[in-house]
């Protein structure tokens, strides 16, 4: 009885390192890098400096995130990229390669490394053996191995969330959720009561921004390009013509 129940865990575990790797490089070829973690033992991490605040607890990134270095971090262009890390250097690591976002800054003593990643507390857990977490995390400092991986979040459209501080001339979100290359080349807001398209800027991280002349309304498309492939894509009257600061806007589009 005891060998069947921990071969059943053994086996979901397995299955979940499986989904979160499903998302698997054509190259398949992993660099090294390091890699510590912040925040709580389980915890979710954070999504401050790309604007998703505590989003990343939350589907679809349900706490599997990471903080990065200036090389992964590039002064927030590198919001929404994803990778898969894999630790194998200590007795306590699976092997098995996980699926993580980059969602925050790890600035100061990260960039003395290359190739810096700062997991969540749940995220560096997942990196151990089952029962394992804990004695990994104890060790802080780790290597690992990882690549860059296209997002895939299953039957997930792109979400955006209005910034707090946008009002009638000055509209500001943050975009969640982003298959793909999940990095943002850039955006136009698509106002239906006019045919001119609203460039606009990147604030920070994942929020981008547009002046909104007078006597222009929504509803608003939004036309999103990747900034790897250069994708593009519009999302069709997706932010409504009553849209609130703070709230969120799902559409029904995603790469």
């Amino acid at each position: 009885m005891i060998l069947a129940i921990l071969l059943i865990l053994d086996d979901c575990y397995f299955c979940l390192n499986i989904k979160l790797a499903s998302n698997v490089s054509p190259n398949n070829t992993f660099n090294s890098a390091v890699a510590t973690w912040y925040g709580d033992r389980v915890g979710s991490g954070s999504g401050g400096a790309c604007g998703l605040e505590n989003d990343v607890a939350n589907p679809p990134y349900y706490g599997m995130i990471s903080a990065g270095n200036n090389n992964l971090f590039k002064y927030g262009k590198g919001c929404g990229s994803c990778f898969q890390v894999k630790c194998t250097q200590n007795a306590e690591c699976s092997g098995y390669p996980i699926t993580v976002t980059i969602t925050d800054e790890c600035p100061g003593a990260c960039n003395n490394d290359p190739v810096h990643f700062d997991l969540s507390g749940k995220a560096f857990g997942y990196l151990a053996k089952p029962g394992q977490g804990d004695a990994l995390r104890c060790k802080g400092r780790i290597n690992i191995e990882y690549q860059r991986v296209q997002c895939y979040y299953n039957n997930t459209s792109i979400v955006f969330k209005i910034d707090r501080g946008s009002n009638p001339y000055y509209l500001a979100f943050a975009l969640e959720g982003v298959n793909g290359d999940g990095e943002i080349g850039s955006m136009e807001l698509l106002p239906s009561s006019s045919g001119r398209p609203l460039y606009m800027q990147q604030v920070f991280g994942a929020t981008w921004k547009a002046d909104i002349p007078i006597g222009i309304t929504g509803p608003y498309s939004v036309r999103i390009t990747s900034l790897q492939s250069a994708r593009t894509i519009t999302a069709y009257n997706s932010i409504p013509a009553d849209w609130h600061p703070g709230k969120y806007y799902i559409s029904n589009v995603n790469f």
